[in-house]
């Protein structure tokens, strides 16, 4: 191999900690916040941590603003939403608190809200240099709260937001994307329902195990990655076991954010296929990572074998690239994962559809085996 020419990039400022919240008026005005929108989900805007949040705000003098029209997919008419209450309400940046669902979309209104009329989210794409089309003094200031351990984008520089026309998730990027500041509160994960413990948390494992496996050149990544998994394997479990294991969530969180600063290197055919699933049938993205894995695992053997079982020694699994797939299935069966897409609901009369826009997502670009119409349909077919 030559010497390779590549871009890397690291996060952000990460606040890491019990109780930490408590914080959250003082890094606003870090920022220059001074009257901040927070964006949630529906179902985290009615619970004691959300009113925590906005308590602590509302004592600084930072308001008590919140929007919580968030889908668990988000799409572009949530973004409008949200923008329509940033706007009248004279907001001068966002608070992303929640899962992935609430933090893509909070980064989404921060994005749109002071840009020109004509031009659409969906032209910032992550495609080329696509995100120079948006002006970046115009973009708000964000902070983020994650509640949840997976989705890590938290430390991101990009947003996932799902068309509601054509059903297809896209990618939006731009370096001003990056929160200025990320409050990591392991006891904000303590209420998570167990589904979403567990979702959440293959999300982070399923980040952390494509970049280990992408062909891409990322040494820092690669050392995340594997770290990454470790903390999965060995605190899942417990979190799911014993909801109040701070010291446990506390890895977990470390782990989602390790998953995405990683994932920089590349996803693959995991994402590829959960992307549109998720976008056609609302699935939970992290559980249909997890109910994918085993079988993409399989389908990038002949590439990734060695990689694993030096992965698999690294994290005390004997049976190299067996042992780690039976690991991974004990997990599944631990966090009662769905066995299959079928028993997610997935129809096979819709395989040749999400056959294509697998293909059209840009996870596919890292998997270790190209991904062909051929063996991508195959591949669903046993997913199912």
């Amino acid at each position: 191999m030559t010497a390779p020419s590549v871009n890397w990039s690291y996060p952000t400022a990460i606040k890491f900690g019990p109780g930490r919240i408590a914080e959250l008026a003082d890094h606003c005005r870090s920022v220059g916040l001074t009257k901040p929108l927070l964006v949630t989900d529906k179902a985290l805007a009615a619970l004691p941590i959300t009113a925590q949040a906005l308590d602590i705000l509302e004592k600084a003098g930072l308001g008590r603003a919140v929007f919580s029209e968030v889908d668990p997919n988000p799409n572009e008419a949530n973004m409008a939403a949200g923008i329509a209450v940033y706007q009248a309400g004279g907001h001068d940046g966002v608070i992303c608190f929640g899962g992935g669902s609430a933090l893509d979309l909070g980064k989404m209104i921060a994005l749109m809200a002071g840009q020109r009329a004509d031009l659409s989210v969906w032209d910032l794409e992550d495609i080329g240099d696509w995100w120079t089309r948006a002006d970046g003094a115009k973009i708000a200031p964000i902070l983020a709260v994650p509640t949840t351990a997976g989705t890590g984008s938290e430390v991101g520089r990009a947003g996932v937001l799902t068309n509601s026309v054509t059903h297809k998730k896209k990618i939006i990027f731009h370096p001003k994307l990056m929160p200025a500041v990320t409050i990591c509160d392991p006891e904000l994960t303590v209420g998570m329902p167990p589904f979403i413990t567990a979702g959440t948390g293959m999300d982070a494992l399923a980040h952390c195990l494509e970049a280990f496996c992408s062909p891409f050149y990322h040494p820092m990544s690669q050392g995340v990655a594997l770290e990454g998994m470790r903390l999965v394997f060995e605190n899942l479990p417990k979190v799911y076991a014993t909801p109040g294991d701070i010291e446990a969530r506390a890895q977990m969180m470390s782990a989602a954010a390790m998953g995405a600063v990683a994932f920089q290197k590349g996803l693959g055919a995991i994402h590829s296929l959960s992307h549109p699933v998720g976008a056609v049938y609302g699935t939970h993205h992290g559980t249909t990572n997890a109910c994918v894995m085993p079988m993409v695992l399989d389908y990038n053997r002949a590439a990734i074998e060695e990689r694993i079982e030096k992965a698999a020694a690294y994290l005390g699994i004997a049976g190299g690239f067996e042992g780690f797939k039976a690991k991974v299935m004990e997990l599944r069966k631990t966090l009662n994962i769905p066995e299959n897409l079928t028993a997610m609901g997935v129809r096979a009369e819709d395989l040749d559809m999400l056959t294509e826009m697998a293909l059209e997502d840009p996870s596919c670009g890292g998997n270790p085996i190209e991904m062909t119409r051929e063996n991508t349909r195959a591949l669903f077919a046993a997913c199912m």
